[in-house]
């Protein structure tokens, strides 16, 4: 596998596009040639959202390759070493609150979601969390000097999903049969953007009572 990390300093619209010209190059590939793109699909931040999906259903479509969206949460939990058996991930939600998916390693070593991600605040999130579970997941930041005792943080750098994880994962349900539609594909966003609630409040207070 081969990946390139986006400069930091730069907005994802302006590096993402050459990035994928210079990968492409670096491998030797033409576009044409690209058979499946696999996308990260969120939660996460709303723009970076966009600008990932839109990109990658419009390299799909131009060259006539097959896409497949894979849960953030899910990539995360592909990093997680082997001895963790239990594990919850978090990304950021903003408002002290967190984007969680719980997952248990299943018989052939992957993990597998429990239960549907939810959005949970941080202080009810760490006080339910089961004893013996493992964490990861970019949240972790900023939360890992909080933590109870019984539960565990993974490495720092296993915090974060790789390209390589979401590609690795995206090969694996592809051989197993699974095929997402271009056209529904959409970011995985598990709750309305500030613009759109804000929309929302404003529609609400000039209802007639």
């Amino acid at each position: 596998m081969c990946e390139r990390p986006l400069d930091p300093r730069w907005r994802c619209t302006q590096t993402l596009a050459p990035a994928l010209h210079d990968l492409l190059g670096y491998v030797g590939w033409r576009a044409a040639e690209v058979r499946l793109v696999a996308v990260s699909i969120g939660p996460g931040s709303f723009t970076s959202l966009r600008v990932g999906v839109t990109t990658a259903k419009a390299f799909a479509y131009a060259t006539g390759a097959s896409v497949l969206a894979i849960n953030t949460l899910e990539a995360v939990a592909e990093r997680a070493p082997a001895e963790a058996r239990k594990l919850a991930v978090l990304i950021d939600a903003q408002r002290d609150e967190v984007f969680v998916g719980h997952f248990m390693r299943a018989d052939d070593g992957r993990f597998q979601l429990s239960a549907l991600p939810q959005i949970v605040a941080v202080e009810r999130l760490l006080s339910i969390l089961p004893e013996g579970t493992h964490l990861s997941g970019p949240a972790l930041g900023r939360l890992v000097d909080r933590l109870p005792t019984h539960v565990m943080a993974v490495d720092q750098h296993l915090w974060h999903p790789t390209a390589t994880d979401v590609g690795r994962l995206a090969s694996r349900f592809y051989a197993a049969g699974r095929r997402d539609d271009m056209w529904t594909l959409a970011p995985f966003y598990m709750r309305a953007s500030a613009a759109e609630e804000k929309l929302a409040g404003r529609r609400d207070r000039q209802r007639p009572a």
